[in-house]
């Protein structure tokens, strides 16, 4: 069954999963933004929990700091909610993603991340 939360309070969980990250790791993310919206592009899975959409710290040399845009972390909100079971399992899940998705930023791969137990 899924939660109910509004967009508010899921915001919040959000900021309260960046807040879990250290501060030294957080002072390593550079031009990073994260975003949330309801459900994922329609050309992902639907039950695509979050996205790094950007070029990862490890792959980055001289040319990219040329105008380049900031890398993208979504959150996505009604794919969320659908899978957890109370207010608090939200907010569990998200940070779990929060860090899922912070760790493409730093070139961390989806095989790695299982690998260290980040499914």
């Amino acid at each position: 069954m899924a939660v109910e939360m509004t967009l508010e309070d899921f915001e919040v969980c959000v900021g309260e999963g960046l807040d879990l990250v250290p501060q030294e790791l957080a002072d390593l993310m550079e031009n990073v933004v994260v975003l949330v919206e309801d459900l994922p592009p329609a050309e992902e899975p639907q039950d695509l929990l979050g996205l790094y959409d950007g070029t990862p710290l490890t792959e980055r040399d001289g040319w990219w700091a040329a105008g380049s845009l900031p890398d993208r972390i979504t959150i996505f909100r009604l794919p969320t909610l659908a899978v957890c079971e109370d207010a608090e399992h939200v907010a569990e899940e998200v940070a779990v993603t929060v860090v899922h998705e912070i760790a493409h930023h730093f070139g961390i791969s989806d095989e790695r991340l299982h690998e260290l137990g980040w499914d």
